[in-house]
């Protein structure tokens, strides 16, 4: 049974919540848990889109446990240390299935890495978002160094690393580092709204949406478009195509069965 993670299921949506109050720090046993749950969730057939927040209002997650630093100091294991954290962050990030990050508090260090490994992410006004890593004589290590760059561009994120400033809900939007601002509380409720318009579609289609644009965009377009290409061929060979167009000509709703 999991110690920090919590998994809830609403239809086609579960919920993911760190609890590790007060501010839900991440420690090796976090990331554990959550490679485990969404290994769990990927095999679910009745989850369609994932959501990841904190418990409580005071953070997603205040980043790494500084407590566990001390034993990685010339640690000759340090390097396999660090790709156990980035075994989850990349599962996350490549899972097969729509996922939002609901930050409701402070999202920083490892917390932030946590939510750039998400599709989509949606800020509660209060929300603090940084990478504050710098201010301890070291550097984003989950991530953060290729992700925020592809997300906010090369020189937004530079600024925010070599700062470790954090920036507001409002500065995060307006960079493009979250997708949207709610007032303070109502991040989960959005996040669950939005999941259920995304979940009444076909997960077949779903996740080669996120193939190929996560795949596209480390390739040339010529070799982004044949992926594109490759994935549009597979979709018609699916249940839901089908239905997808039997319901347009007998004008109705698809019953899409993820098939």
């Amino acid at each position: 049974m999991a110690q920090y993670i919590t998994v809830e299921k609403e239809n086609n949506i579960a919920i993911v919540t760190l609890n590790r109050p007060p501010l839900n720090v991440l420690s090796k046993q976090v990331f554990h848990e959550l490679h485990l749950a969404f290994q769990e969730l990927k095999d679910d057939l009745e989850v369609v889109a994932v959501l990841v927040t904190g418990a409580g209002d005071k953070a997603f997650a205040a980043g790494a446990d500084i407590k566990e630093f001390p034993q990685l100091m010339g640690n000759p294991n340090m390097k396999q240390n660090v790709r156990n954290s980035h075994i989850a962050l990349n599962f996350i990030d490549e899972f097969p299935k729509p996922t939002i990050a609901v930050l409701n508090g402070l999202t920083f260090g490892g917390g932030c890495e946590l939510a750039l490994a998400c599709d989509i992410r949606i800020a509660d006004e209060h929300a603090k978002i940084g990478l504050p890593e710098i201010k301890l004589g070291l550097f984003p290590g989950g991530g953060g160094t290729q992700r925020l760059p592809r997300l906010v561009g090369e020189a937004k994120a530079k600024e925010l690393m070599f700062t470790g400033d954090p920036i507001s809900a409002q500065e995060a939007e307006k960079i493009g580092l979250v997708n949207r601002i709610v007032p303070s509380g109502e991040g989960l409720t959005s996040a669950k709204e939005l999941a259920k318009r995304i979940s009444r579609h076909s997960l077949q289609a779903l996740s080669r949406i996120k193939k190929s644009v996560d795949e596209g965009l480390n390739q040339s377009l010529a070799e982004g478009i044949e992926l594109e290409a490759a994935l549009f061929a597979e979709i018609f060979q699916t249940e839901d195509i089908k239905e997808g167009v039997q319901a347009f000509l007998e004008k109705r709703k698809p019953v899409f069965q993820h098939r």
